[in-house]
C-alpha cells in the first residue's frame, strides 16, 4: 500500500476516506496522533511521512490529528518531553505566560477606556458609566470568550461600540427569553430592534436626563 503523505476524512465504522473518496486504513505499524499537542505533531511530521486526517465542523475544516508510524510518534514525544524537562524551557514558558498576562492586563485597560468613550455620559452619571465599562470589559476581554473583543477584524473603538450592544442586549432586554420564529433574518431584525433601544436608552445617559426608576441598565448593573 502507498504511504506517501495524505489528506485523509473519517469514514463510517472507523475507516478512512482519500482526496479520491477511495477507501482507506492505515498501514501496520502506524498510530493515530489526536491534534491537541502541536509540539509532538510538528516533531512527528518533520521526520517524514503522515496522513492528516480533516473534518468538517460547520464552515470550517479542523485537523483531528494525524496516523503515523508508532515508532515515529514515540520518537517525537519523548524527544519533546526530554526537552519540556529542562530549566531553560521552564523558564522560557514562564516568561511566555507572564508576557501574556502583560498583555492581556494592557488590552484590558485600552478596552475599558474605549467602551468608555464610546458610552460618553454626561458628567452626573459619570460613575454609572465607569461601573458599566468595567462590566462590559469583564464579560467581554478575557481569552476564550469568544466575544467580538477578541476578534482583531476590526478596529478596537468598533469592537468596544459592539461589545457593550452586545452586553445590553443579554443584560437590559428579554432577549434571552424571546421566541423568534425560525424565518430567515429573522433574529437579525430582532437584534437590530434591541440595538436601537440601546441606543436611545444610552442617549438618556449621554444627554444628562433623570433615568426612569426602573431602568434596565441601573438594575443590571446591580445584579
Amino acid at each position: 500500500m502507498e504511504q506517501g503523505n495524505k489528506i485523509v476524512k473519517p469514514g463510517l465504522n472507523g475507516t478512512l476516506i482519500g482526496e479520491n473518496g477511495e477507501k482507506l486504513s492505515p498501514p501496520a505499524g502506524w498510530a493515530f496522533l489526536a491534534a491537541g499537542d502541536a509540539g509532538i505533531t510538528r516533531k512527528v511530521t518533520a521526520k517524514g511521512i503522515f496522513w492528516r486526517v480533516q473534518a468538517q465542523r460547520g464552515r470550517r475544516i479542523i485537523s483531528t490529528g494525524i496516523w503515523a508510524p508508532e515508532e515515529t510518534i514515540a520518537l517525537a514525544r519523548q524527544e519533546v518531553e526530554a526537552v519540556r524537562a529542562t530549566e531553560a524551557y521552564k523558564k522560557k514558558l514562564d516568561g511566555d505566560r507572564q508576557r501574556r498576562g502583560r498583555k492581556q492586563a494592557e488590552y484590558e485597560e485600552q478596552f475599558r477606556l474605549e467602551v468608555r468613550a464610546f458610552l460618553a455620559f454626561a458628567s452626573r452619571h459619570r460613575e454609572l458609566e465607569k461601573e458599566m465599562a468595567a462590566a462590559v470589559t469583564a464579560h467581554a476581554v478575557p481569552v476564550g470568550s469568544g466575544t467580538v473583543a477578541r476578534t482583531a477584524m476590526i478596529p478596537v473603538e468598533e469592537r468596544a461600540a459592539k461589545a457593550v450592544i452586545a452586553w445590553m442586549r443579554h443584560q437590559t432586554t428579554a432577549y434571552e427569553s424571546m421566541r423568534i420564529p425560525r424565518i430567515k433574518g429573522k433574529r437579525r431584525e430582532v437584534r437590530r430592534m434591541l440595538a436601537n433601544r440601546s441606543v436611545e436608552l444610552l442617549k438618556a445617559y449621554r444627554e444628562g436626563l433623570d433615568p426612569s426608576p426602573a431602568c434596565p441598565l441601573k438594575k443590571a448593573l446591580k445584579k
